[in-house]
């Protein structure tokens, strides 16, 4: 069963009504076709609405939706061939975060996402997206070992941060990231990156650095969670709303100030709503901008990268 949200109870109860209409003409041998069809065109209209006039916190609450498509998703839709590969070689393994190679429209790729659960046992397995220090260090030794063989990497980022606990701690979170940021900016192969559902703070930016980023729909990227703005600037986490329209975190916003080169095109009211339109137009905006990327030199790539984060942000000497 699909959860909704408290903007989308009119279309559900709208919903409702059609499939009670149509139960009952089926039940009596009633043609109630007319109804029907007035109640499918008032419904196309009011999500049309309701879906055009999003707060960025509602946003938000569909970017979290249980049942939205993760990076397994995507990859058995999408992708063929897909080999995992565990472990950092130093800790072992995090199954918070994916990686291994692919094809994608018949060339090899490396695929390295950040994996939630469907329900709270595969959630406690995938610590809720969050990774570990080995799961960013697995990403990078992959990515190294795409760059020896120049294979293009594939980033799906979905958390909504790094795991914060005395573990991850003690075994290097902050240095683990900021590594990763690092090295992404000398990898020689082309690397997008997509944000698929949340793109929360430093475990966002721990496989986040390439050539395009892109979002989502109704993804975000932020530098922090609403709540966790609002529990810092107000001292109220109810406050989170507020936060979610200062902090501008949607992807309409990030494409206007250059943060993400382009916005990917949910189904309407979310990915979970049509996961194989959502999927498909995922696939069509990775093989584009995969193919646009190949053009280019390593020396090339590395320059642009480069470039692309020097003009993000605004400030004063």
């Amino acid at each position: 069963m699909i959860q909704n949200w408290d903007f989308e109870k009119p279309i559900i109860e709208l919903e409702k009504k059609i499939e009670g209409l149509k139960k009952f003409s089926e039940d009596k041998s009633v043609d109630l076709s007319s109804e029907v069809n007035d109640l499918v065109r008032k419904l196309k209209k009011l999500k049309k609405e309701i879906y055009s006039k999003l707060s960025p916190w509602q946003k938000i609450q569909i970017s979290r939706h249980p049942k939205r498509p993760t990076t397994l998703d995507y990859i058995a839709m999408i992708m063929e061939d897909f080999i995992p590969l565990a472990g950092d070689r130093l800790f072992g393994d995090d199954k918070a975060l994916l990686a291994g190679f692919a094809t994608l429209d018949g060339k090899k790729i490396a695929i390295i996402g950040h994996q939630k659960g469907k329900d709270t046992k595969e959630n406690i397995k995938r610590n809720f997206g969050c990774a570990h220090p080995e799961g960013y260090r697995k990403a990078m030794r992959i990515m190294h070992l795409a760059e020896r063989f120049n294979i293009p990497i594939v980033c799906f980022v979905d958390t909504p941060g790094a795991y914060p606990g005395v573990g991850a701690e003690e075994r290097g979170q902050a240095q683990a990231i900021a590594e990763n940021i690092r090295d992404m900016f000398s990898i020689k192969t082309p690397i997008l990156v997509t944000i698929i559902g949340e793109g929360g703070s430093g475990g966002a930016l721990g496989i986040g650095v390439g050539d395009k980023v892109l979002i989502m729909e109704y993804a975000y990227y932020s530098v922090i969670s609403p709540e966790g703005c609002a529990a810092i600037l107000w001292k109220d986490a109810s406050k989170r709303e507020e936060a979610a329209k200062v902090l501008k975190l949607t992807a309409p916003d990030l494409l206007e100030m250059g943060i993400v080169d382009e916005i990917i095109y949910e189904s309407e009211g979310g990915a979970h709503r049509g996961v194989e339109f959502s999927a498909q137009n995922l696939k069509s905006a990775l093989s584009k901008n995969l193919d646009e990327l190949s053009r280019f030199s390593s020396e090339e790539l590395l320059s642009q990268r480069y470039e692309r984060y020097r003009r993000i942000g605004v400030y004063n000497e």
